[in-house]
């Protein structure tokens, strides 16, 4: 065992001697996002093929300038705003805000010169490799520690995360004599950490599941999307991540849930296991997410799988020929094939000034 993960072990101990156990939310605060000791604080490569996982943005510039060419046509259709923001939650070391950024000034330097590229960054760690990425890059960069120091200078634009959702800590509930109970962290037998049962308040599944039917739940989309919202205006929210609409989501048969860890491209099962070296993730319940937005006065207004969504930006530049090169190519079915990236992984949009289709209204439940 590694100093670091005896100090952060250390730590959680401390907070079960106080308190005799805590909700798993909790939990993943401290293992995920300690600023010293938590996963994404560790000098270490996590995404791309030698990290822990594999992302849209590992396969390549291709996926930052679809997202760009969706921008542009934002700026566009919104009467091409003189002053305009886009926000990146999430964006690990920059390399996508990069592909984003140059991308923009390639298709309109009118565009990326009244753009304003936002990130905020809790880490210093990941703050100092985004300004060493961007700085010299995008000519109006703006880095910042909460999303409220952005509150008070909203402006029209575009707010987008990509594998941010999944990454928002969860609560773990389990189905079992007749009601729902939370999982919270406690120390167990020799000293490892393991799961109790509490009577829990979060019931809003109903009761038609299984004895031991156990899932996820995130509580926090209303705070988050209310923090994200606030600092644009007239804008446009995008994720993409992997996940369900609710009825896929808790179906009956996904019994054990979504809940996974990853390390060195290796998936597991156990969130006690390498205290604050690998990543810790559940799948995202869509149908929320859309439920928390629509409160906020945004509407769904594009829900597909990757494949669909990347496919239809891209259509222009297959026709025009623009995607021709053997390494676009490459890089377009990686992203898009249904037997890699296209399947996995949806794609969410909110918009205060459109509405909702009845089609789309149906595939989220929300009727």
């Amino acid at each position: 065992m590694n100093s670091a993960t005896h100090t952060l072990r250390e730590k959680i101990l401390e907070a079960l001697a106080l308190r005799g156990s805590i909700p798993f939310p909790e939990y993943l605060e401290l293992v995920l996002y300690d600023p010293e000791l938590g996963y994404y604080a560790r000098p270490h490569t996590q995404v791309g093929r030698h990290g822990d996982f594999f992302t849209s943005v590992s396969v390549g510039p291709l996926f930052g300038q679809l997202l760009a060419q969706r921008f542009f046509t934002w700026w566009q259709e919104n009467g091409r705003p003189p002053a305009w923001r886009i926000l990146e939650i999430g964006a690990h070391d920059g390399t996508l805000a990069a592909d984003v950024a140059t991308e923009l000034q390639s298709l309109s330097p009118e565009a990326w010169a009244s753009m304003e590229y936002a990130i905020a960054e809790p880490l210093p760690r990941l703050r100092a490799l985004q300004k060493d990425k961007l700085a010299q890059l995008v000519a109006n960069f703006r880095s910042v520690k909460h999303l409220g120091e952005l509150a008070s200078q909203p402006l029209p634009g575009i707010a987008f995360g990509n594998e941010i959702l999944d990454a928002l800590p969860f609560h773990l509930v389990e189905f079992a004599d007749g009601k729902w109970h939370e999982l919270h962290v406690t120390e167990g037998e020799a000293g490892q950490l393991a799961f109790l049962r509490q009577d829990s308040a979060l019931a809003p599944l109903g009761g038609n599941f299984p004895e031991g039917y156990r899932t996820e739940l995130r509580t926090n989309f209303p705070n988050f999307l209310r923090n994200v919202s606030a600092a644009i205006s007239n804008g446009l929210l995008l994720f993409a991540d992997y996940g369900f609409a609710a009825p896929e989501f808790y179906d009956i048969h996904r019994s054990s849930g979504t809940l996974r860890t990853f390390s060195a491209h290796q998936a597991g099962e156990d969130p006690f296991e390498k205290l604050g070296e690998q990543d810790i993730t559940a799948h995202v319940d869509f149908t929320a997410l859309a439920k928390a937005a629509m409160q906020l006065g945004y509407q769904p207004t594009a829900f597909s799988n990757q494949g669909s969504y990347l496919t239809k930006i891209a259509t222009p530049m297959i026709r025009s020929g623009a995607l021709d090169d053997p390494k676009k190519i490459a890089q377009f079915r990686t992203l898009t094939h249904p037997a890699q990236l296209g399947a996995s992984f949806h794609i969410i949009e909110f918009s205060q000034t459109n509405t909702t289709s009845p089609e789309l209204i149906q595939r989220l439940a929300l009727s």
